[in-house]
C-alpha cells in the first residue's frame, strides 16, 4: 500500500520528507515499539508521513488511529488521509461525540470487529467502549494539546506511537 500511495501522490516528497519516513518506516519494522515525535512547521508534511504509516500499518493487518484536538482538525485529517488510502482499500471512519446512539454503536461494533482499518477523531477515541480489534499504531496530532493521561489512553494496547506537532515542545523531546 505504501508503494502505491507514494506513486499515487500529486507531489515530489522533499528531501527531508524521505529521510523522515525512511526513519519511522524503518521503526515500524523494528521488534520494539515505535514512540516518535515528528515536529514541524504547519505545511511541512506532516501528515504524509502520517498517511504512509497508516498504510504500513494497514499493510501488515493492523488497525490505526488519528487524535486530533479539534473536531476541525480531525476532519481535515480524515478527508485527506481518506483521499491517500480509500483508493487502496483501507477502510476509514471519522469518529466523534454526538452521534445517535444506533450509528455510535455500529461504528464501535465495526472497530472492534476489524472492519475498520483507520479511525479518527477527538478525544471520543478515548471514551468509554472504543475498542479495537487490533491497534497497531496510534498518531496523536498536535499532541501538546492533549494531558498525559489523555495521551496514555489511546497508547494502552498501541504497539507503535506517533506524536505530531508544529509546536516545539522541549518537554515531550525529552
Amino acid at each position: 500500500i505504501v508503494k502505491k500511495v507514494l506513486n499515487s501522490l500529486s507531489f515530489q516528497m522533499t528531501s527531508s520528507q524521505k529521510k523522515v519516513w525512511q526513519e519511522v518506516s524503518n521503526d515500524l519494522r523494528q521488534s520494539v515499539p515505535c514512540n516518535r515525535l515528528i515536529q514541524g512547521d504547519v505545511g511541512s508534511g506532516k501528515t504524509i508521513i502520517a498517511g504512509l504509516a497508516i498504510a504500513a500499518t494497514v499493510g501488515s493487518c493492523k488497525q490505526s488511529a488519528v487524535m486530533a484536538p479539534t473536531e476541525l482538525l480531525a476532519k481535515q485529517l480524515f478527508f485527506q488521509l481518506n483521499d491517500w488510502l480509500r483508493p487502496y482499500g483501507v477502510k476509514s471512519l471519522f469518529f466523534k461525540g454526538g452521534q445517535t446512539n444506533k450509528t455510535r454503536d455500529q461504528n464501535l461494533l465495526d472497530l472492534k470487529l476489524g472492519n475498520i482499518d483507520l479511525i479518527v477523531g477527538t478525544q471520543a477515541l478515548i471514551q468509554e467502549g472504543v475498542k479495537f480489534k487490533d491497534l497497531g499504531l496510534s498518531i496523536i496530532d498536535e499532541q501538546h494539546r492533549f494531558g498525559i493521561e489523555q495521551r496514555a489512553l489511546l497508547r494502552e494496547g498501541c504497539p507503535h506511537i506517533l506524536g505530531m506537532s508544529a509546536t516545539p515542545i522541549p518537554r515531550s523531546l525529552a
